[in-house]
């Protein structure tokens, strides 16, 4: 059995094609969630996979001995924790944003961990998962290859790979998600303005995260990290900027606080991303 926690744009979509696919899946929610999913089912709509409802069984529980595809947002970590290490699930999968995660999971006393990414477009909308383009790309680190619930996934259609170390997956999708995140939260605008809105500003980001990234043990030099932001589509908005804009919970710690304890570990000031984080802060405050 496989038990996705989380059930939302992410997990919920990878749910949906583990039940479609034939894989014996359960969802893991808070109680009204998974009251209505139990109803109702989770109803996809996907550029890549079709329209359909997946009526996928929902718990507020891990089953025992179930294995795990970690799928909340980074703040929402301390809360499911204590029931995942309840249910001694053989593997777990995460897929969180940032890499404050990977320390605490590790630290758990799980038996088997590995951190990955996932490159998907996807949101929900009403009571639709909306999957966007041609993308649900998966990446796990070497030694999880060949493992169970990367098996499934790829049994189930989405596309998985392998990345090197878990410290280099997870960098890879930080270095890039974290100055996207951060530049449309603090501009309000989607990446395309939000990069010319303050040329010093978004340099200053670049650069930092660049330089963090580097001492952290993925060598980043902030010019390719800039062209690779000005390849993104132009009206692309971030999902934290979706939530500081609502107001609420956030990933702004799990994204940006992460980065600046991160530079104070390494004796280095990132007076910017002082700046942009702490602009956030106070909005959210």
């Amino acid at each position: 059995m496989i038990t996705v926690v989380g059930p939302g744009a992410v997990g919920g979509l990878l749910a949906a094609l583990l039940h479609r696919a034939g894989e014996d899946v359960v969802a893991v929610a808070r109680p009204g969630t998974a009251q209505r999913i139990a109803a109702e089912g989770l109803h996809v709509r996907s550029d890549a996979f079709g329209t359909w409802t997946a009526h996928v069984p929902a718990t507020t529980e891990v089953p025992a001995g179930s294995a795990v595809v970690l799928a909340v947002k980074a703040y929402a970590l301390d809360d499911v924790l204590p029931g995942i290490v309840a249910a001694r699930p053989p593997a777990v999968l995460a897929l969180l944003n940032g890499t404050a995660h990977a320390r605490a999971l590790h630290a758990a006393g799980l038996a088997d961990v590995a951190c990955g990414s996932i490159q998907v477009e996807s949101a929900r909308e009403q009571d639709v998962i909306v999957h966007r383009g041609p993308y649900c790309i998966v990446t796990v680190p070497d030694a999880a290859a060949g493992g169970a619930v990367p098996e499934a996934l790829a049994r189930a259609g989405v596309t998985v790979r392998t990345g090197g170390t878990e410290n280099e997956v997870l960098w890879r999708k930080y270095s890039f998600l974290a100055p996207t995140a951060l530049l449309t939260s603090w501009t309000d605008l989607p990446i395309g303005p939000a990069l010319e809105r303050d040329p010093a500003v978004t340099a200053g980001v670049v650069a930092e995260v660049a330089a963090i990234a580097t001492a952290e043990g993925l060598p980043l030099e902030s010019e390719r990290l800039m062209a690779a932001l000005r390849k993104l589509p132009g009206t692309l908005e971030s999902s934290l900027q979706h939530d500081v804009r609502r107001g609420g919970a956030s990933e702004l710690e799990a994204l940006g606080g992460n980065l600046l304890g991160l530079a104070a570990e390494h004796g280095f000031a990132a007076p910017t991303l002082e700046r942009v984080v702490g602009d956030l802060r106070g909005r959210a405050a």
